[in-house]
């Protein structure tokens, strides 16, 4: 047999690409913050802790729970493929750790490449996450009950009492995002087909940038400008609107939205009031609440579907709910069950850590999924029990500690302190109108009575799994 031998060029073309992947790997692994006192889960030398990277990508749930057993309370370091990850264990490490989390995630998502230099160094936008929308809950109910109907019965286009499998993954995204676009660009653009697909390639986009090594080719592998592109032409034409009734008519007129578009452009000062600001703000908006929220609903269906004995309990208290206030904002804070179902989703599901980087250069994370699996702080903890919260309400005065969006150093997902999600309040309406629909209006169950889908693990990452179905039909009433 003939062995085929690649020419020249090629051989020395690969070579030199390993070569230089590894000692870019190893130049990364040696620039760091002196780490050396705090201990190592894994190898620290040079080639033991490029394998132990390597390991860490598939493997950080196991690792990190290896380190937060001989190191609980206390912190000790990991290596990723790139960097050293500090991890911090314990609930009194995670309170500290809020005060000197003073950077966001740029090392290691890359948002001045993917999001823009604007957009990441003048987050102006967060602002109206915490006050416009918060505040604003209840009048734009109505709209998130209207998006959240219509865009299930047209996303899963059911027939008759058929039994239809469902991608899972994919018809949440859908859904998800013309839900939150219902509010943050209004009707129609928000059902438009290419603006509901730009706005999740855009996700995937930004994800891809931040696994790339280094930011300068983060910049030049995705698609970033071009989804920019065919999202100023969806865009600017609105805005242009907006603009005439702004010269005409000042900051109000009759019939002025509510939404995201108006706050942005209410409040943009010099450089930031052109189409592309406003575009590229609408984008990264969007990159927060689709990916984030679409997960999490995702990690829900799955476990409903695996325990089908859960969704006439949740049924009964929905319909009780709404027989006396309706479907409202306030009636969603009534839904105890519903409330508990999604934030015990949350806490057997969630990210293995979560983190942010601090001044001197080291990446530091809190152990967050072993601290939700720790029998010391949850009875059980690694049983799924959708109505743990909903128990637990009664131990506490007023019921808030144990709300879906509640903080604290034993529940991370949403963060703590001043970095906590800023939309989370927005998220949990979201998310808490879709489980109701779900429960009120369909019978689902996992295809052909499968295993529960299994999670999609990269490094600290736990991302609903993106090719499992699930089978919907309408409900007999």
């Amino acid at each position: 047999m003939q062995l085929h031998v690649p020419p020249l060029p090629e051989i020395f073309f690969y070579s030199l690409a390993g070569i230089l992947a590894a000692a870019f790997v190893i130049a990364k692994l040696s620039r760091r913050t002196n780490l050396d006192a705090i201990p190592t889960v894994g190898s620290s030398t040079w080639l033991g802790s490029w394998w132990s990277g390597i390991k860490f990508v598939t493997n950080a749930s196991d690792i990190i729970q290896e380190g937060y057993k001989k190191h609980k309370g206390g912190t000790f370091k990991v290596v990723n493929m790139y960097s050293w990850l500090v991890i911090v264990s314990g609930t009194h490490k995670a309170v500290l750790a809020r005060w000197v989390l003073t950077e966001d995630l740029q090392q290691t998502m890359k948002f001045e490449y993917t999001l823009g230099h604007d957009v990441h160094y003048n987050p102006y936008h967060v602002q109206f996450m915490r006050s416009q929308l918060t505040r604003g809950l209840g009048n734009l109910y109505p709209a998130i009950r209207d998006e959240v109907v219509t865009a299930f019965e047209e996303v899963l286009d059911l027939r008759d009492n058929e039994w239809k499998s469902v991608p899972a993954f994919a018809a949440v995204q859908k859904i998800v995002c013309r839900t939150s676009n219902r509010i943050f660009v209004g009707l129609p653009l928000c059902r438009d087909p290419d603006w509901i697909d730009l706005n999740v390639r855009f996700t995937f986009d930004v994800i891809k940038g931040a696994l790339n090594f280094d930011s300068l080719v983060a910049r030049f592998m995705t698609n970033v400008p071009e989804t920019n592109r065919r999202a100023v032409k969806h865009l600017g034409p609105i805005i242009e609107e907006r603009l005439k009734h702004l010269e005409e008519n000042g900051n109000v007129w009759a019939d002025k939205p509510h939404d995201l578009i108006s706050w942005l452009m209410d409040e943009a000062e010099g450089s930031e009031r052109t189409i592309k600001a406003w575009t590229q703000r609408v984008l990264a908006v969007n990159f927060a609440a689709v990916h984030t929220s679409a997960n999490s609903f995702t990690q829900a269906l799955y476990n409903l579907a695996t325990n089908p004995q859960y969704i006439q309990p949740l049924r009964e208290e929905v319909e009780s709910v709404v027989a006396t206030e309706g479907w409202s904002k306030d009636a969603l804070g009534k839904m105890y069950k519903i409330d508990s179902f999604l934030r015990e989703s949350q806490r057997i599901e969630g990210n293995a850590a979560d983190g942010k980087v601090i001044p001197k250069g080291a990446f530091l994370a809190v152990a967050a999924n072993s601290t939700h699996l720790d029998d010391e702080l949850y009875e059980n903890a690694r049983k799924f029990d959708p109505f743990r919260f909903a128990n637990m309400r009664g131990e506490d005065e007023d019921g808030i500690n144990n709300q879906f969006v509640s903080l604290s150093p034993e529940y991370l997902p949403f963060g703590l302190g001043r970095h906590a999600c800023p939309g989370r309040y927005f998220a949990a309406n979201e998310l808490k109108s879709m489980l109701a629909h779900v429960v009120t209006s369909y019978d689902i169950k996992l295809e052909n009575s499968a295993k529960p889908p299994q999670n999609l693990r990269i490094g600290i990452a736990i991302a609903a799994n993106t090719s499992a179905k699930v089978m919907f039909r309408k409900r007999a009433h």
